[in-house]
């Protein structure tokens, strides 16, 4: 418990550090009323925007679960409240630290150890010389209100696009995937990939619906699910099956399993998918023939550990001994870091998810808090002629919030070249 405390600590300093600073520098000395009042709102600002803090406080010092905490008012805010409260203070600590290396600098080249002329020290001039010192911390006073303005206004507007890009219908990626051996009877086939749905207290049935009519108006040939189609609770299963039992390709549609399918149950959710007419392949193979030209999408499972990474060796090669000989073949699974054991053994392609592209990203630096989970965060990776694809998936996890890394699902297009 002790050190689940001094991490809850640390994480809540941020906050706690910059409210104090606030409140000592922000409010006008000459003006008390106006200051008091300045004071009452900052206090209240920051308890709004902290409240959260109370559940997760008591489920992390208790041994509580943090599953529902996307059940908390105010989580989406309160993320991105705490995601700027860590910039403000490192914007302020730089602020600082430029601060001494400018003194250090004006010390070392003697500015600041002038004498004072005798002309300066005389006691008429003195009095005619405007003070430096109230029009500085005055000025101070202004910048430390608008950088407040203007992290306030920032906090809403990164909660509102965070919010809204959580719940929005996903973006359509399309992209032409190109093989050198790949089947002739397989140059042109469409595949969409679907993953990370989480069909939960975030992403109901009507949404669920749009979402088939979206797919099924990309008219694709294949169409392919890489786990976590339902978070946590086996009551979102029915509303699932209604859903997506409409969702249809020529070849079908051909699904895995995620590690949250496992934490809402394994047998339910593949008897669920199954209910919705989908083909569901545990550590084997699901073969599709066309134009004479065999596809054989292998199919393994969510391991049962919390390995960064895990390379899954045992479960991709128990479907590689499911597959027919001379096939093509697609590899699908929940977490990515199988594709380091699909490529030595030359699958040309892996389809994966598991990380919803961390869910934020700051696209300056190149930065997702995924990054700290998995080497392969969102996107498209190649090593030699074997190729990965991770989706930044449908749904969230918890936080309904997705900051630069909006939901999607994929179009591919195979082409032989």
């Amino acid at each position: 418990m002790f050190t689940r405390l001094i991490y809850l600590l640390l994480f809540m300093a941020p906050q706690v550090l910059i409210y104090l600073y606030l409140r000592e520098r922000l409010p006008d000395p000459t003006r008390p009323r106006r200051g008091h009042v300045v004071r009452v709102v900052l206090a209240a600002v920051f308890i709004v925007f902290n409240l959260p803090w109370l559940v997760v406080g008591q489920r992390v010092l208790f041994g509580g679960t943090m599953w529902g905490v996307g059940r908390i008012p105010l989580t989406g805010p309160w993320i991105a409240w705490q995601l700027l409260g860590w910039i403000y203070g490192a914007l302020i600590t730089v602020h600082l630290l430029g601060k001494m290396l400018w003194w250090l600098g004006a010390k070392l080249r003697g500015e600041r150890g002038a004498e004072p002329s005798a002309e300066r020290g005389s006691p008429d001039l003195q009095r005619q010389e405007p003070l430096p010192a109230p029009r500085s911390q005055m000025s101070r006073r202004r910048f430390l209100a608008r950088a407040t303005y203007a992290y306030a206004g920032a906090g809403a507007a990164l909660s509102t696009y965070g919010i809204w890009s959580a719940y929005r219908l996903p973006q359509v990626t399309r992209r032409t995937l190109v093989f050198p051996d790949l089947p002739p009877g397989l140059d042109g086939l469409t595949l969409l990939h679907l993953s990370d749905l989480h069909a939960g207290m975030h992403l109901g049935e009507d949404m669920m619906q749009e979402i088939v009519a979206q797919a099924n108006a990309l008219r694709p040939d294949l169409i392919v699910q890489t786990g976590d189609m339902i978070d946590i609770s086996r009551s979102y299963i029915p509303a699932y099956v209604r859903a997506f039992r409409e969702l249809s390709a020529p070849f079908g549609v051909v699904t895995v399993l995620g590690n949250h399918d496992r934490y809402t149950g394994e047998r339910e959710v593949i008897q669920g998918c199954r209910d919705a007419g989908q083909v569901f392949v545990q550590n084997g193979c699901h073969v599709v023939e066309r134009h004479g030209a065999v596809l054989a999408l292998l199919g393994i499972d969510d391991p049962h550990n919390w390995t960064a990474d895990d390379p899954q060796q045992a479960d991709v090669d128990a479907a590689l001994r499911a597959a027919p000989p001379n096939a093509f073949h697609v590899l699908l699974a929940h977490r990515p870091g199988a594709w380091d054991t699909a490529a030595p053994r030359g699958i040309p392609l892996t389809l994966a998810g598991h990380i919803h592209g961390g869910q934020f990203y700051l696209p300056l630096i190149g930065w997702s808090p995924g990054s700290l989970i998995t080497k392969y965060v969102m996107g498209h990776f190649q090593r030699g002629n074997s190729q990965l694809y991770v989706s930044r998936g449908i749904g969230v996890v918890g936080v309904p919030i997705r900051v630069f890394a909006p939901p999607e699902i994929e179009l591919f297009e195979l082409r032989r070249g």
